[in-house]
């Protein structure tokens, strides 16, 4: 069981660098057009400029927040042992962060630029 908690620590501390490093990278060197490799890419974000701009910006501070959290997730699960396999499990919590950048700057694309 140790070894368990020691994988899913591990692995909320990589996301969480991942996650990091890329807001990191990505905040100073924004895609500067729309393009299907690089940056944020959604429906809504690629529909326009402005919006891909804007998006690239919120998309950035998201993936920073949930970076955070997922190494605050990794400590508080190093310190107390959290028994994983009767709760979240270290993959559930990383999907969980993946869709709250998706869906908040969704969101945040949809308030800031009503049709």
């Amino acid at each position: 069981m140790e070894q368990f908690t020691e994988i899913i620590t591990g692995l909320f501390f990589l996301s969480g660098a991942i996650f990091i490093v890329v807001s990191v990278i990505t905040h100073f060197f924004p895609p500067k057009k729309i393009n299907p490799l690089y940056g944020y890419r959604s429906k809504r974000s690629m529909q326009s400029q402005e919006k891909w701009d804007f998006a690239q910006k919120y998309a950035t501070r998201q993936m920073l927040i949930g970076g955070i959290f997922m190494i605050l997730a990794g400590l508080v699960n190093f310190f107390f042992d959290l028994d994983i396999e009767k709760g979240i499990s270290g993959l559930a919590i990383l999907l969980i962060v993946v869709a709250f950048i998706f869906y908040t700057t969704e969101m945040k694309l949809k308030k800031e630029f009503t049709e």
